[in-house]
Parts: C-alpha cells; structure tokens; sequence
C-alpha cells in the first residue's frame, strides 16, 4: 500500500488509521453525504473507512485519502473504486464541505483516472451521479466525461443513476489538447 500520488495541491495515499476521527466527521455531515449514502454515525463510518481500507488489500487499489499539501489536512476521500456489483471501474470523489469549490476534486480525480489508466489498465472510467447532483456533474465535464448510460448501483444501495465517465482514448486524446 506504498502508493501516493500528487499533485500541485494534493496528496493521494491509501487511508491510515489516525484519519479516523476525519472520516467520522466527513460522514456525520448530511450535506457532503447526500449523494453518498447520507450521513452514518460513527460505527458505519468506520465501516465505510475499513471497506475503502480493504479495497487496497484485496484490489491493489481502491479510493485513497485527499491531504491538502499547504495544512496537511485530512480532506476527504476519492480515487479508482470496483466493489463487487459496481455498475463499472469508477473514478469517484467525496470532500469536506470546506474543500469544495476549490478544484480539489477535479485535480484530484485527474491524477486518479491518470493512475487507473496507466498503471490498472482500464479502459473506460465511470463516476457514479446522481441526476440531481449538478456539482459533481460540472466536476465530471470538467474531466472531459459525459453520460454513457443509466446503471444501477448494488445492495444496499439499490439505486439507479446517471454513469458519466470515457475511454481510456478519449481521455488520452483530451490530455493530448
């Protein structure tokens, strides 16, 4: 689990234990959790941390941890995501309220889908959105992704919605620009 990326403002890394109390925050927050599963309390959110956690021990991979390079700051979680079920190989992002509008999750993303293409050798990427989250779609257009289709996310979600995402070549092709 040695793997990090960064980027101008950001560090991607696999999770680690002390970002705990973090992650209970991030997810005790109604708002950035609507569109993520809603707010949990703390036991679900260690859940949902050791399930991320796992992904890298079982995949090699799964969503890392966003540190804010200039406060060192814990602030969210995003990055390549395949649970079994999952409609698609996704590139997903999840922030603290205070980080958004920031570009974060595009910068972030983009090193990700970099990453998922180049190192995973995927050859589509999707971001799972829900058609009325309009600021993770301005997040998806600005990656250069569009709606590819409806798909239908697993128990205990079990709820359908908008699958954006690209090809490796169409992602390769805007880098290119």
């Amino acid at each position: 689990m040695s793997v990090i990326l960064e980027t101008p403002r950001l560090i991607l890394r696999p999770p680690q234990a002390d970002e705990r109390q973090d992650w209970y925050t991030f997810s005790a927050d109604a708002e950035a959790q609507r569109y993520i599963g809603g707010a949990k309390d703390p036991v679900m959110a260690w859940r949902s941390m050791a399930l991320i956690s796992g992904g890298w021990m079982v995949n090699g991979y799964s969503m890392f941890s966003v540190i804010e390079k200039a406060t060192g700051r814990w602030i969210g979680r995003l990055g390549p995501w395949q649970p079994e079920g999952w409609p698609g190989a996704e590139v997903g992002w999840g922030l603290v309220r205070d980080a958004w509008g920031k570009g974060y999750a595009t910068e972030g993303a983009t090193a990700a889908i970099d990453w998922a293409f180049d190192t995973l050798g995927w050859d589509e990427v999707i971001h799972c959105i829900d058609p009325a989250n309009t600021p993770s779609q301005a997040v998806a257009q600005r990656l250069g992704s569009r709606i590819l289709r409806r798909g239908k996310l697993p128990e205990p979600f079990n709820i359908e919605l908008d699958l954006w995402g690209q090809s490796r070549d169409e992602w390769r092709a805007r880098q290119r620009r």
